[in-house]
């Protein structure tokens, strides 16, 4: 007979109502343990998404990521003439918050405005302003060089010009959506996949002369400002990164050497810029996490250990009228642990079950796979174990006189 299954069915509603209540506890701790690899994905998401061997920035600067960066865009054709470059493109990278209405703006086919229509449909969005803000971190590159959108999942890519986006599907943004950016209206072409900044904004692609225009063109007054106090704007073909792609017997470290010798321009790469994300960009929202993480097991531990405790307490007659007919001390000690262990299991699943029903409505991205989860449950198997010791500690202490009320 197993005495801990037996006291469970005897006490089923209150033990299933405590395996909810940890349960949920221990479905915040787990949801931690994935938000934290969230956190680290999304950081590395879009670096790895540009598929970049190097990184060109501007000299003692980190990368566009954790620094300012601002390079002239004719670096792209020294970058690309080194030996064992195959490939390299342009990048702007900015956060905006831009309006959009949802609706669409035309059909999708038509040719590339000009630059009068361009400065026509600025005037136009000035007169008609359009509905909600979104947070976005547009991306501008160079069509058919490297750093565009990973894949495109509806509609097409790029391909005829200005005042074209394509927009992560996270964006909520349908085809044809109308999305205003510094008086411009862009037109969304394309759906991606599911890619996002380091702070887990939707990324949005344009061209590279349309973000240069948004990034680094002053307004007129603002040029007129500048001019009368003796200072310029920036050059209008300016960026924030160069990357490169190199061929498969290339070596990125000897390549990235060359290039630091240059005069003001630094390289990266790729590795050491995933290493820059993770220990500079995203590491105090790391620590943080960790640091709840840990505090969420310490309370479930104590918690734990007091259910077991209380159980334990509860049952002194029946542990004593066991003692009294010489039951040994391992079956007493095997009656605290199952149910400790079965309290852990059954909230450790139900916490599970909840978290990942749920996980896909988070606002931010919660990583878990089975490497995560298992971890987790061996882990929470420790903590139950540990914390039954205190129910042991108390039930090997009680004097089988006290069956007898003594």
């Amino acid at each position: 007979m197993n005495l801990a299954l037996r006291d469970i069915r005897h006490n089923l509603g209150r033990f299933l109502l405590t395996c909810v209540g940890l349960g949920l506890l221990l479905g915040v701790a787990l949801a931690m343990v994935g938000i934290y690899g969230g956190v680290v994905e999304e950081a590395l998401s879009l670096a790895r998404n540009m598929r970049a061997d190097l990184w060109v920035v501007e000299g003692g600067s980190r990368g566009p990521f954790a620094e300012a960066s601002r390079i002239p865009g004719d670096v792209r054709e020294a970058v690309a003439r080194l030996p064992g470059v195959r490939e390299a493109g342009s990048l702007t990278f900015q956060t905006v918050e831009a309006r959009h209405a949802g609706g669409p703006m035309g059909v999708l086919g038509g040719a590339a405005p000009n630059e009068e229509q361009v400065r026509e449909r600025a005037g136009e969005a000035g007169r008609q302003r359009i509905g909600a803000v979104l947070r976005l971190q547009v991306v501008g590159y160079e069509p058919d060089r490297p750093g565009g959108p990973p894949g495109i999942l509806e509609g097409r890519g790029i391909t005829r010009g200005r005042l074209e986006l394509v927009a992560d599907r996270s964006a909520g943004l349908p085809l044809g959506a109308v999305v205003e950016m510094a008086n411009l209206r862009y037109r969304v072409v394309g759906i991606s996949t599911r890619a996002v900044s380091t702070g887990g904004d939707p990324l949005a692609w344009i061209t590279l002369r349309d973000s240069q225009d948004l990034q680094f063109r002053l307004t007129p007054p603002a040029a007129r400002r500048a001019q009368q106090g003796g200072g310029g704007a920036l050059p209008q073909d300016t960026v924030n990164a160069v990357i490169a792609r190199l061929s498969p017997h290339a070596d990125a470290g000897a390549v990235a050497a060359e290039i630091r010798r240059w005069k003001h321009f630094s390289a990266l790469t790729g590795a050491e810029q995933e290493n820059v994300l993770t220990r500079s960009v995203v590491d105090k929202a790391r620590k943080q996490i960790g640091l709840f993480t840990t505090v969420l097991l310490l309370v479930s531990a104590v918690i734990v250990a007091l259910i077991i405790y209380t159980l334990t307490m509860d049952k002194m007659r029946e542990i004593a009228t066991l003692k009294l007919i010489g039951a040994p001390d391992r079956s007493i000690v095997a009656l605290v642990m199952q149910q400790a262990l079965l309290l852990g299991a059954v909230s450790f699943t139900s916490g599970t079950a909840l978290l990942l029903a749920a996980k896909d409505h988070f606002p931010r991205r919660v990583v878990l796979g089975l490497a995560e989860v298992s971890g987790f449950g061996v882990l929470v198997f420790v903590i139950c174990l540990l914390a039954s010791l205190l129910g042991v500690r108390y039930a090997l202490r009680i004097e089988p006189a006290q069956a007898l009320g003594g």
